[in-house]
């Protein structure tokens, strides 16, 4: 009954050899203690495994520019997610910048292909800040991926949606449709009253 949340560069990017997807009915991905935080973030938030570092680069590629901007970055390490809203500026700024002394070689602020790939040959990895694993999906995704892939499957039914997390996510789709409703019904409006300033009202 759920389809998920697959954009076409990630389906294009599973149906290579480069990355190995785990979905329903597999056992959730473990990843070594000591291993490096790209890999932990694909296991974690992308259930994929096997992969190169030109899947990784692309598949966080968000504008299709073959770079990194720093809000790539920021959206990469997930430091916009609501799981982050009590890190600071500070220490989300230096994410960012030690992100690009890591890999901009050419310091233009953003991480091109070409030096993505030769740090990645030279060794260079991408460090674990302690904030962790890089929430960038939206709620419906990652309620398909940290929630609905473990618990159902294809074959679950609506009322056997009753975890917590079931219930806190159709709270927010029933809040969501009832704020479009809402909008629509006063976009038909053709004034809307509550947008005039008081002192213009005439009662």
């Amino acid at each position: 009954m759920y389809s998920g949340f697959l954009t076409p560069l990630l389906l294009s990017l599973l149906s290579t050899p480069l990355l190995t997807h785990s979905g329903h009915g597999q056992a959730p991905l473990t990843t070594a203690p000591d291993g490096d935080w790209a890999t932990h973030h694909l296991a974690e938030e992308h259930h994929i495994s096997n992969f190169d570092a030109g899947a990784f680069f692309t598949l966080h590629d968000f504008d299709f520019s073959s770079s990194w901007t720093p809000d790539e970055i920021r959206r990469m390490y997930g430091l916009d997610d609501e799981s982050q809203r009590g890190v600071d500026e500070a220490k989300k700024a230096e994410v960012v910048r030690r992100t690009l002394e890591i890999f901009d070689a050419d310091g233009d602020e953003a991480v091109q292909w070409r030096e993505w790939m030769e740090g990645w040959r030279a060794g260079k990895r991408l460090e674990d800040f302690g904030l962790g694993p890089g929430h960038h999906g939206d709620d419906e995704y990652e309620y398909e991926i940290h929630h609905f892939e473990k618990f159902h499957d294809e074959n679950t039914k609506e009322e056997d949606l009753t975890h917590p997390e079931d219930i806190e996510h159709f709270r927010k789709h029933d809040e969501q449709e009832a704020a479009a409703e809402h909008q629509e019904q006063m976009d038909r409006m053709p004034i809307v009253e509550q947008n005039i300033p008081q002192k213009f009202r005439r009662y």
